[in-house]
């Protein structure tokens, strides 16, 4: 058992709130066809999420969480570089063992050791999937965990443009069996509208790395484009995808993904009523939220926040979202990642030693939290 290291990148603010400027912000337009949007608030939520357990203490940055078919838990550290197994007890608390290093991760403001992903097929493959930033560029690797033998990571896709911010990096396996990969435009907004760049994108590919059939463009990876830093991804219980998304100066974002569509940036952050470009279902201030992890769980979207230092519980509703309530809002300082055990309740991430927040002594933690 090993206990996690302490770090912070030590800069300044949110990416959200960095100096780049949005071309235009946007105001809803009655006209537009997308899905209904309610704004948030605060309120009474329609069940009673609970923090009902610290389930690890004393880590460094997590950032990516990925449950085995055994009930334990792949984490990665930003940071550190570290790729950790967390195998719960029967009160809740996990054991913490370092299964390796991805010493090919290049830690740097935003970049280094990001997410993670389980293949469907680990029963058989004993495979897992990270994003990280290396000196050359995001890449994603395939790594073979054989009980706690850690393998040598394998770079399956390559050349996903990097910065020190807005690296993107989360990775979700769909119901379809291929994995999506989220991808920042790096501080350069032109990236996110360039169909041959892989950066400020959502990427479908197979576990080979290349792309997914049945893509928008065959023999392109990308599968949506315009999007300025998608840090969340998750499927709800129809397949649909959704992505949460840091704006820049006045809206963070809650998308509604499909197939080939153009989510708007540089040219639009927030609602932009029409123009060729996909609506947000919902939007928050930079303020309020600085959106990190999403998970769906109960019929719900659960939305991490950064600078919000909030959960916020977004209940489907149709092909829409009812009103957003936000939860724990400055109890546990910065929320990154959110993702849904195995047995229906959720994993929250502190990342208050990221250089940005302010730890406490037990930071950072993985809290559980009970719904209902």
């Amino acid at each position: 058992m090993v206990a996690a290291g302490l770090t912070g990148c030590g800069l300044g603010p949110e990416s959200s709130q960095d100096s780049g400027q949005s071309e235009g912000t946007a105001q809803p337009d009655p006209t537009s066809s997308a899905p209904a949007v309610t704004e948030p608030t605060q309120g009474e939520p329609p069940v009673r999420p609970r923090v009902t357990g610290t389930v690890a203490s004393g880590l460094a940055v997590p950032w990516g969480i990925a449950f085995l078919p055994d009930g334990s838990a792949v984490v990665t550290e930003r940071d550190s570089r570290r790729v950790l197994r967390l195998t719960p007890g029967a009160d809740g608390t996990a054991d913490v063992d370092e299964l390796g290093e991805v010493v090919a991760a290049a830690p740097e403001v935003e970049g280094g050791l990001l997410g993670v992903a389980v293949s469907p097929d680990f029963a058989t493959d004993d495979t897992l999937f990270v994003y990280a930033t290396t000196n050359e560029d995001n890449t994603v690797f395939r790594v073979t965990l054989d009980g706690d033998e850690f393998g040598q990571p394998t770079p399956m896709l390559t050349g996903i443009p990097k910065g020190v911010i807005h690296d993107g990096g989360r990775l979700a396996f769909g119901p379809d069996g291929f994995l999506y990969v989220s991808t920042g435009e790096t501080g350069d907004p032109g990236l996110a509208q360039d169909p041959d760049s892989l950066a400020g994108k959502i990427l479908r590919i197979t576990t080979d790395g290349d792309p997914a059939p049945g893509n928008p463009e065959a023999g392109s990876p990308v599968f949506s484009l315009g999007h300025r830093n998608v840090q969340g991804l998750a499927f709800d219980e129809s397949g649909q995808l959704w992505a949460s998304e840091f704006g820049d100066q006045t809206f963070d974002e809650l998308n509604r993904v499909e197939a080939g569509g153009n989510y708007g940036w540089p040219e639009v952050e927030g609602r932009g009523g029409g123009r060729g470009f996909v609506d947000p279902v919902q939007t928050w201030s930079t303020a309020e939220a600085s959106p990190s992890g999403l998970a769906f769980a109960d019929g719900t979207l659960w939305m991490a926040a950064l600078r919000g230092q909030t959960l916020w519980q977004v209940p489907l509703e149709g092909s829409g979202t009812g009103r957003p309530v936000d939860l724990f809002t400055s109890d546990y300082g910065r929320i990154r990642t959110v993702v849904t055990t195995p047995d229906g309740d959720l994993w929250i991430a502190t990342s208050n030693r990221d250089g940005r927040g302010e730890p406490a002594d037990e930071d950072d933690r993985i809290l559980l939290v009970s719904l209902g």
